[in-house]
């Protein structure tokens, strides 16, 4: 079996993929029906509800456990990776969104004072993740993994 059909056929693989391309979909239909407005670049950003981060990573950590078992080293390996992940979500990446609101508001000020013309760009705020959107993104992984293994 070559490289492309192992690949083809790592089944933890394709769960992952698949809880994250669910989760990327679902903030579509979640800005849909929140902000009433069809969004299709949500299917690429960052940020918001469901955190994909979360489904990805804990989906490839659920599937881990289910087929190797949960007492391996891999299955522990997985875990670890994806608390980090989900910290980093919804600690650091949220309060540099939240870092970005504020230099945009700061930015916005200075620019309509006219004191000096600035030429940077709007700093992207949708960067991390409540906590809750990082739980519901977890618990799809964990759902997503637990259908298809």
């Amino acid at each position: 079996m070559d490289f492309f059909d192992s690949l083809f056929n790592n089944k933890i693989l394709w769960t992952s993929a698949l809880s994250w391309f669910i989760a990327q979909s679902l903030k579509v239909v979640h800005t849909l029906v929140v902000d009433k407005r069809f969004n299709v670049s949500r299917f690429v950003g960052s940020g918001g509800m469901p955190s994909s981060h979360s489904s990805f990573v804990m989906a490839l950590t659920t599937a881990t456990g289910l087929v190797h078992g949960w007492d391996s080293g891999i299955f522990a390996v997985a875990l670890v990776f994806s608390l980090v992940v989900m910290y980093d979500a919804a600690g650091v990446r949220n309060a540099v969104g939240k870092q970005a609101s504020i230099l945009n508001k700061i930015i916005a000020d200075i620019h309509h004072k006219k004191e000096k013309k600035l030429t940077e760009q709007r700093l992207k705020e949708l960067i991390g993740h409540t906590p809750i959107e990082v739980f519901v993104g977890a618990i799809l992984g964990i759902i997503v993994a637990n259908i298809v293994i």
